[in-house]
């Protein structure tokens, strides 16, 4: 059976691990949103105000991106025991780590949701109307969001005929908002590990004394 000072130490080296890849999920949910920006690396759709508002809205930025890193940072700082943390408190420590869940927790959650959504509605792209009705005209919006029993996500053959501008919109915003999805995925099962893990390093901190 393992000691208590035996499990305390696994679980700073848990803290560790748990930091460095939330800290990395942050940084590729954020480098995912600023692709978003950018359909097919092309500056002038971000100029133009032709983003769509789920990428606009930058949860992976802000929600996925810095409140994660943030998180990600106070859990580091806890398994290395620097500062305030180099002598242990476990009140102090229950409450960062309350905390930094509790962030993690709401920024990838929001980030999880937005993507979802996103990837729900559709690409915001150039399309001609007469696709769907009678009228031809070619307008900026969002062409999968309306469709009446069917999903673009299973019909590849939507995915180049009805997105005009710009080219391969469907597949730039499928492959980034699944990437921001399965990313926020990750980084809720990373707070709920932490969150174990610092019960986990509170009872045996409390044994040992």
């Amino acid at each position: 059976m393992l000691s208590p000072s035996c499990t305390m130490a696994c679980s700073r080296t848990c803290s560790r691990i748990l930091g460095l890849s939330l800290g990395t999920a942050a940084l590729c949910a954020a480098g995912a949103n600023m692709a978003l920006f950018f359909p097919n690396w092309d500056v002038t759709y971000l100029l133009r105000g032709l983003i769509g508002r789920h990428a606009m809205l930058g949860s992976g930025l802000w929600g996925g991106g810095l409140m994660v890193l943030t998180a990600a940072t106070l859990i580091s700082v806890m398994g290395w025991r620097y500062c305030c943390f180099s002598k242990s408190v476990p009140c102090l420590s229950m409450l960062t780590a309350l905390f930094s869940s509790g962030l993690a927790l709401l920024g990838a959650l929001i980030c999880f949701i937005t993507s979802g959504v996103a990837l729900k509605d559709g690409p915001f792209c150039m399309f001609d109307v007469s696709f769907f009705n009678q009228t031809q005209a070619w307008k900026y919006g969002y062409p999968f969001k309306d469709l009446h029993n069917r999903n673009y996500l299973y019909e590849h053959s939507l995915w180049n005929s009805v997105c005009l501008e710009p080219s391969k919109a469907v597949v730039w915003h499928v492959s980034f908002f699944s990437i921001l999805l399965f990313t926020s995925l990750l980084q809720l099962l990373l707070v709920v590990i932490h969150f174990i893990n610092s019960f986990l390093g509170l009872f045996c901190s409390l044994c040992e004394k």
